[in-house]
């Protein structure tokens, strides 16, 4: 969610050289920055581990080169490396994550639930408070020959999750239509037993190809970028989609667009979810059902499929 205001700062700011400090994994989402973005990728489970792997952290960046330190994650590793900053003299700042806020929202009993500020513009009052103002850019969809559409319908947390019983028919379905347009839906997922389920769709459904664990992170931005339509839970696809210029339709259950956790560029619009009291129920959809059914996702595999091909009508 960071990438697109990192670009803007690095374009609206050319003399401004930025390090972006990750996990090694997130290294392709910044591979096309302008020249003045580097990556530097911490290793948290060898050499960067613990405090005595941040000090070392510390050290392997140099630190001391820096003039100031954006903290965009506000957790216990960055505020070390944030004091440690602070204390050598360097102009710092962190985002305000709203945790009460955040905590009033999922409550049931609290009635004024209003949408919260999206995530990207938390951190873009960070890069304010050090001095660098950026000016938001309207998202605009590269003008391209599309194809095909994609399908992501795993996430993290249970509470994020479409029913797979449920999905199936909706992969049936949309693959039958795309097949005879000359069309595919491509199936998006990691992890193997994510791989195994998608394996087994491709075989049974007509029109179904899997790309999980075929591709890079980067090609698979690419193939994203291509497509005529992404469907998603709330989770990493909906944002690799938002990075690659393409339409999403999102399938919100336990967590919800008011978090401020919607894909840049996204419209709510096109977010597919049940209007319920009990939602939102987590922010991060880790919290189990208190009604032990998952309510929230019980929704029409015709519901979802008629959105997509709506969608794809406005998408000609």
């Amino acid at each position: 969610m960071l990438v697109p205001l990192m670009r803007q700062v690095a374009e609206q700011y050319p003399d401004l050289e930025l390090t972006m400090l990750s996990r090694k994994q997130y290294e392709p989402l910044f591979s096309d920055m302008p020249s003045n973005v580097r990556f530097f990728g911490a290793d948290l489970r060898g050499r960067h581990q613990r405090i005595l792997g941040l000090h070392r952290l510390m050290q392997d960046l140099d630190y001391h080169k820096y003039d100031a330190v954006a903290d965009m994650h506000n957790v216990m590793r960055t505020q070390y490396i944030r004091t440690r900053m602070f204390l050598a003299g360097k102009r710092c700042a962190h985002v305000f994550k709203a945790r009460v806020q955040k905590w009033l929202l999922v409550r049931h009993n609290y009635h004024h639930k209003q949408p919260l500020l999206p995530m990207l513009e938390r951190y873009r009052a960070v890069f304010t408070e050090l001095g660098y103002h950026t000016v938001p850019q309207v998202v605009t969809r590269p003008a391209i020959e599309r194809a095909h559409i994609g399908i992501a319908p795993f996430a993290a947390h249970r509470g994020k999750i479409y029913p797979i019983d449920r999905m199936k028919k909706v992969v049936q379905a949309l693959g039958k239509q795309m097949a005879a347009q000359g069309e595919k839906v491509l199936l998006f997922g990691a992890g193997s037993k994510e791989e195994m389920i998608l394996r087994e769709w491709e075989k049974r459904y007509e029109g179904v190809e899997s790309l999980a664990g075929k591709h890079t992170m980067d090609e698979e931005i690419g193939i994203i970028s291509r497509l005529r339509l992404m469907l998603t839970m709330d989770s990493a696809n909906m944002h690799l989609a938002s990075l690659a210029g393409t339409r999403v339709l999102s399938i919100w259950g336990a967590t919800h667009p008011y978090a401020g956790f919607l894909g840049y560029g996204q419209s709510e619009t096109d977010c597919i979810q049940r209007d319920l009291p009990c939602r939102p129920c987590s922010i991060y959809g880790n919290r189990f059902c208190q009604y032990r059914d998952y309510r929230c996702l019980h929704i029409e595999p015709e519901e979802i499929i008629e959105r997509v091909q709506t969608a794809l009508q406005e998408c000609v």
